[in-house]
């Protein structure tokens, strides 16, 4: 009886060694760091220090080469929730006919989220083009679930086919090599009905005013080096 015992008990014991074993050389052989390059992508998920360090294009550059039909294609992952015909009726979402340059909260009777009514300013390209990216960063809390657009051309796409869909707005000119991109901030004004000229004079006065003439004269007693006028 004791010898069958000290049998079954040696037969565990080295079983056990085995075990412990084929662990240790498993444990070398096979490590758990995560690989260079993953094996799959993830449709909206960009790998840290790769794709996420790529410099993304302006907007006015990625619109100087969109593809409106393009666009419409993208464009029907939308229609589950938005409308995009003149006079369509709103869903889920609001209907979409020139809805480029508006504000925020134009159309009458929907019930935009609050996040999104707190926004300040119009849909301009570059506002459209930063909501498409990620709707929940552009305006935190709002109602809308979709994750957004990664690839940067085809939000350029579908902002380019919205634009042709009752807005037809000209399109941002693309800057040259070394200059920074044009501001569509002066876009959306015209867009709610502001004088164009009337926004490129607010900036600086105009020779032969009184704000002028009130320049000059200040700039003259700085050079001749008599005291500044309290007028």
């Amino acid at each position: 009886m004791d010898d069958r015992f000290n049998t079954i008990a040696g037969w565990a014991l080295a079983g056990g060694i085995a075990a412990l074993g084929l662990t240790i050389v498993s444990g070398i052989a096979f490590h758990s760091e995560r690989p260079e390059k993953m094996g799959y992508a993830i449709e909206g998920v960009e790998e840290a220090g790769e794709a996420g360090a790529a410099a993304v294009e302006p907007i006015a550059v990625r619109l100087a080469k969109a593809d409106p039909a393009k666009g419409a294609d993208v464009f029907k992952q939308c229609t589950a929730c938005h409308t995009i015909n003149q006079g369509g009726a709103s869903g889920i979402g609001p209907n979409l006919y020139g809805a480029v340059g508006k504000g925020h909260g134009h159309v009458p009777g929907f019930a935009y989220s609050d996040a999104l009514k707190a926004v300040p300013g119009n849909w301009t390209f570059d506002a459209l083009d930063a909501w498409l990216t990620s709707p929940r960063k552009y305006a935190p809390g709002t109602k809308m679930t979709f994750a957004g657009i990664a690839n940067p051309q085809d939000r350029a796409n579908i902002i380019a086919y919205l634009n042709s869909q009752g807005s037809n707005l000209p399109l941002p000119a693309a800057p040259a090599a070394g200059e920074a991109p044009v501001d569509n901030a002066a876009q959306a004004n015209v867009a709610e009905g502001a004088d164009p000229a009337e926004i490129s004079n607010q900036a600086t006065p105009s020779e032969n005013t009184p704000e002028k003439s009130k320049q000059n004269q200040i700039q003259a007693e700085e050079k001749a080096g008599l005291p500044k006028s309290n007028n």
